[in-house]
């Protein structure tokens, strides 16, 4: 059947118009719906920031990491369900939460780090901005109220995030404003799930760490896939795996009102990174 003019016409624009404006890849925003979250992801990638109505349970900096197969976004699909059944996000959706974070760095964030001891918050994230918007590209700050990170040593942190499309890594920048000490060492990086059979990967360059282990967080679901996670901070001073503290961590020393850089990457077993030794390999080869 040939189709008449008009709606031909129609029907062309319609296709034309969506190659000149093509879906995002990126998306953030605070979710006020769902205990204050702040979500991101782009088309690879996702994760969430806890907010005020989840402290205590936990109050902790770390970043949640989100699995979910390359292509589309999820996030706001995921929330809306989570409305009716609160653990549909724990559930395979063509990805889920199944990483546990608790009070620690989770899949990569930053702390002072204090006779050896990493300083957490006093509280999680408290305000939010979105700085820029694109199809492409989103970066926002989220604010984190001054705290006492040690006696007599007061710490304010804000967090400057910026997500990409078509990348398995998000940028961050955290600056540190601090009074009672002329330094501070701050200390970046990430939970290791010991018991989840965890790989760690020392890699050539002291300020790249990466680890592969099984999906941590089974309470709800049970997940056979593996993660992947990594941090860059090329200017690190130095490389520290710690078991007793269940992470790995590059520290940084700085001054009050520094900003520390580091990208941090993800990705699941189920999309298109199958293996430890792909993964390490793709972390070796990203260009910061």
């Amino acid at each position: 059947m040939k189709l008449a003019l008009p709606i031909a016409c129609a029907v062309l624009l319609t296709v034309a118009g969506c190659r000149d404006n093509p879906a995002p890849k990126v998306m953030a925003r605070e979710v006020p719906e769902r205990a204050d979250d702040f979500v991101f992801e782009n088309n690879l990638v996702a994760g969430r920031f806890y907010g005020k109505s989840l402290e205590g349970d936990p109050t902790s900096p770390g970043l949640d990491v989100w699995v979910k197969l390359p292509g589309r976004l999820v996030a706001d699909e995921w929330y809306a369900g989570a409305m009716e059944d609160g653990s549909y996000y724990h559930h395979d959706h063509g990805g889920k939460d199944c990483y546990k974070v608790a009070v620690s760095l989770g899949g990569g964030a930053s702390v002072p780090y204090l006779d050896n001891r990493l300083r957490w918050p006093a509280t999680n994230y408290r305000t939010s901005t979105i700085l820029e918007r694109t199809k492409d590209k989103i970066v926002f700050v989220l604010g984190y109220p001054e705290w006492e990170a040690s006696e007599g040593i007061m710490v304010k942190l804000e967090k400057k995030v910026t997500v990409k499309a078509d990348s398995y890594f998000i940028k961050v920048e955290d600056t540190y404003d601090f009074t009672g000490t002329d330094t501070m060492t701050v200390a970046a990086g990430f939970k290791l799930h010991g018991e989840q059979d965890t790989v760690v990967e020392r890699l050539e360059e002291p300020g790249r760490i990466a680890i592969w282990e099984k999906a941590s967080d089974q309470s709800v679901e049970p997940e056979d896939g593996f993660i992947g996670v990594a941090m860059i901070m090329p200017d690190a001073d130095s490389q520290v795996f710690s078991p007793e503290q269940d992470h790995a961590l590059l520290l940084k020393e700085i001054h009050p009102g520094q900003t520390i850089c580091y990208e941090v990457g993800s990705c699941w077993s189920k999309g298109e990174i199958k293996d430890h030794v792909t993964w390490f390999e793709t972390v070796k080869q990203f260009n910061i």
